[in-house]
């Protein structure tokens, strides 16, 4: 089905629909990572955006049981250069590499069936998005879409196969609203508190901003007794519920319209360890004094590297965010620098000299990406346990 992605400014493409017809508008923002697709498009921090994937073919291994990182795809859309949502059929298989063949395949599967052959695999790319009403769409010059953005900037835009007339869409494009000035917590945060886990381990709270469950699943495998609060939960709720240690999560839209839940964690410093993930690193940051601001075009990848600025050593992460701490406003407050990006040199980590404080601007947790910084989830189990005595 034909369809049209527009920019704001503009810079439009004709492309072809795989999800059937629709029309959305979001920010437009590249993403690096190889594979990962299934984590990305259910990452809460993606409300209000379309993601588009610089790899060239998406969609081969389709959607796999229990990797969902949310209950549903926060994605307005999803762009890719070519989408492959089918799978090899059992004689294609063996063809292809009869030495690899897995025990699971089994013969007549039908190479139309959304299904693949992996056993964890419970249908495919396409059928996903269409289930919740999300437009994907192929045949897009990636490449040059994201060398658009990263001279241009991260913008407005929209995708529809409701008109082809770009001066009417572009209207609509720019009358869309974009992300500054945006709270899109409350569209993606919890409406009550829950117990994620139950340990007699550290009681960890976790102020829900948009988590990830591989940020729940991080602290459950350290033995945590995790309970999950709505973003806008207050101080003594928090402290009521006797947690050791309070987790700031990701989550989506501009840290700066976030004053309520700033002045929340403001008044929790020194009260209870606390660890902020992204949007959580950003509200820390706010909590502390400092301004935060969009980047021209966000870091969102799986490939991002940043140095630990006391031992020089370099990790490769996983990050997806579109505004930053400004560095210039810590330089007074009791503040360590921890991290710094090695792409931009913009803050990725920082720590509080007197008070049980830290966060880091990437995700530990990966999902999808790189495992090098799970221990920073370690870090503040023993924060946590120190504090305690």
């Amino acid at each position: 089905m034909k369809a049209l992605l527009m920019l704001e400014d503009g810079f439009y493409t004709k492309c072809e629909s795989f999800t059937g017809e629709g029309e959305i508008f979001g920010e437009l923002v590249f993403n690096t990572s190889l594979t990962g697709y299934q984590e990305i498009i259910t990452d809460p921090s993606y409300r209000g955006q379309i993601v588009m994937m610089t790899n060239t073919m998406i969609g081969n291994y389709g959607i796999r049981e229990g990797e969902d990182e949310s209950t549903r795809i926060h994605t307005e859309g999803f762009v890719v250069r070519e989408y492959s949502g089918e799978p090899l059929d059992y004689e294609q298989a063996e063809r292809l590499a009869p030495s690899s063949k897995p025990p699971s395949f089994k013969r007549g599967l039908n190479f139309n069936d959304p299904l693949t052959l992996h056993s964890k695999i419970t249908t495919n790319l396409a059928s996903y998005l269409k289930t919740q009403n999300v437009l994907g769409v192929e045949g897009v010059d990636t490449r040059m879409f994201t060398k658009h953005i990263r001279e241009q900037g991260a913008m407005k835009a929209g995708i529809t196969t409701e008109t082809m007339n770009r001066d009417e869409f572009l209207r609509k494009v720019k009358a869309s609203p974009g992300i500054v000035g945006r709270d899109l917590v409350t569209e993606v945060t919890t409406t009550n508190a829950y117990l994620y886990n139950d340990s007699d381990g550290p009681r960890i709270a976790v102020l829900d901003c948009g988590i990830k469950e591989s940020s729940l699943r991080e602290l459950a495998r350290r033995e945590c007794r995790v309970e999950v609060f709505p973003a806008y939960s207050d101080k003594s709720d928090i402290l009521n519920s006797k947690a050791d240690g309070l987790l700031i999560s990701n989550g989506p839209g501009d840290p700066a319209a976030l004053k309520t839940i700033v002045k929340t964690v403001e008044n929790l410093i020194g009260k209870v360890p606390i660890f902020g993930i992204c949007l959580g690193h950003q509200i820390i940051g706010q909590a502390l004094g400092a301004k935060t601001f969009k980047l021209k075009f966000g870091h969102h990848g799986g490939n991002h590297p940043v140095r630990d600025e006391k031992t020089k050593k370099v990790y490769i992460t996983t990050q997806n965010h579109g505004f930053a701490v400004d560095t210039e406003d810590l330089k007074t407050r009791d503040v360590e620098i921890t991290f710094i990006n090695l792409n931009d040199f913009t803050l990725e980590g920082m720590k509080h000299k007197k008070y049980p404080l830290f966060s880091v601007q990437f995700h530990p947790e990966a999902a999808p990406g790189p495992h090098d910084t799970l221990f920073i989830f370690d870090e503040f189990i023993k924060m946590v346990k120190d504090f305690k005595g």
